[in-house]
């Protein structure tokens, strides 16, 4: 175990310079610049949830929208949703959940950028399947092939920690800690799962996740309604608590304390990111996928991933667990640094069934995850070195989810944060760089819904 203690501290020491004060605000000030360069997009979250919903059968495409979509909330509704944010709050403190969320409301505009350019600019393969994401507009939109192959490769490693590891670890922990079951089962049990779904192609993946997202997201989200009705009279509170530590150094409120601002904002942005993905690029890989007639409005089915993965999702996540610690002060947030640790006893609130809807949740939230980004690494792969990439990139993701339990879980959360970063930088670059394009199209979108629901922009490339 020496070398992988080893390896984690280079890691932690690698991710203290790629989270600091630049990183967060680049992310950040990004969400923020392009809130206002798109007009405040986020008003039209309510048509866009209409809009995900809507067919257009009789556009380009390889999958529906609603598939484009489901497949994306599959990567970004996991882990990073109930065992994330219990990590955000237990080393950033309460205020973490308030940065979380901020990062998912602002993030919905550039959801809605990166969804755009990543449709404008994909590309048709001579076998007549779309392609497109962040590397394509780079070398496309921007000419800089070198930042796309460098967005690539960082996505591929991505799809390995992100992707395969960190949810493969998580089911891992919670089988062995609820049911006992060895650690090595599960991933050859995982492993055998994601095999004989991602040798399907990216319509057998999204036929499975518009399956699966529905069901788990309303599932989880019934505990936790359950558990703040055991909380209520914490809910108020918890609340009011999230908001002053998020912004006062040291603040203490119901028996916890800050941590700062400055770690509130680390993780609470860190665990905002690797929840919805804004900022990543990665969900805009299988956007471009979509049956859509122009960037637009596949941009704006998109952007309610970010909705709720994060405005609902993980603010529900964060106000569960800061009312359970408040409402029961045995509870030793200072002694607990596994965020699935504090997941587990807020759930345990529940009589009888507590633990096995965090089961359900986390397993099924964890595997829809593993599918979703086996997608965005295979285009990337194919981005780098073709169709003959495919079959090696599979067998060693597939290796990578049997192995990934044998690795202990936090050098794998800080592997993830590590190829988040690396891979969020190029993707930003090129919104910050297309911010102009996206402009553009966004305004004749809104100057003139009606045309472009029934007709293609002008101008708007293919």
């Amino acid at each position: 175990m020496e070398i992988f203690d080893t390896i984690q501290v280079a890691v932690k020491a690698v991710n203290q310079v790629l989270w600091g004060p630049p990183m967060l605000v680049l992310l950040f000030g990004t969400h923020l610049f392009l809130t206002f360069r798109t007009g405040f997009i986020q008003r039209k979250t309510f048509k866009a949830i209409r809009l995900s919903v809507t067919k257009d059968p009789d556009s380009e495409g390889d999958i529906s929208q609603f598939g484009a979509l489901t497949t994306a909330l599959a990567s970004t509704i996991g882990t990073g949703n109930i065992i994330g944010v219990g990590t955000a709050v237990a080393l950033g403190g309460p205020g973490a959940v308030l940065w979380c969320w901020l990062t998912g409301v602002f993030g919905i505009a550039t959801k809605y950028a990166e969804a755009l350019i990543a449709v404008k600019y994909r590309v048709k393969t001579k076998d007549g399947r779309m392609q497109g994401g962040a590397m394509y507009a780079l070398e496309r939109g921007l000419h800089m092939k070198w930042l796309a192959v460098l967005f690539a490769v960082f996505a591929v490693l991505a799809s390995f920690g992100i992707g395969s590891m960190v949810q493969t670890n998580a089911i891992a922990s919670v089988w062995k800690t609820n049911l006992d079951t060895p650690g090595w089962l599960v991933g050859i049990a995982c492993g055998v799962l994601t095999m004989a779904v991602i040798f399907g192609g990216v319509k057998a993946i999204a036929k499975v996740c518009e399956k699966l997202v529905p069901f788990m997201a309303l599932f989880y989200v019934i505990g936790c309604i359950i558990i703040l009705c055991y909380n209520y009279d914490f809910i108020i509170p918890s609340i009011q608590t999230i908001l002053m530590m998020a912004f006062k150094p040291g603040a203490a409120a119901g028996g916890l304390t800050g941590s700062g601002i400055m770690m509130a904002a680390r993780y609470g942005i860190a665990r905002g990111l690797f929840s919805n993905e804004s900022g990543m690029g990665s969900a805009p890989i299988v956007a471009a996928a979509a049956k859509t007639r122009n960037s637009v409005r596949q941009a704006l089915v998109s952007s309610t991933g970010t909705f709720w993965d994060t405005v609902v999702v993980c603010a529900m996540t964060g106000i569960v667990l800061v009312s359970s610690i408040m409402k029961n002060p045995g509870i030793d947030v200072g002694n607990i640094n596994d965020g699935g640790e504090l997941t587990s006893l807020a759930f345990a609130q529940i009589p009888y069934i507590g633990k096995a809807i965090l089961v359900i949740g986390i397993v099924s939230f964890a595997f829809s995850t593993i599918l979703g980004w086996a997608y965005y690494g295979e285009r990337c792969a194919e981005y780098l070195g073709g169709r003959k990439t495919l079959l090696p990139y599979r067998i060693l993701y597939v290796a990578s989810v049997i192995a990934a339990p044998l690795i202990t879980l936090n050098l794998v959360w800080d592997l993830a944060d590590t190829f988040n970063a690396l891979m969020a930088i190029p993707n930003l670059i090129a919104l910050l760089l297309l911010s102009g394009v996206i402009a553009k199209e966004t305004n004749l979108y809104i100057n003139d819904i009606d045309r472009v629901d029934n007709a293609e922009i002008p101008g708007m490339e293919k």
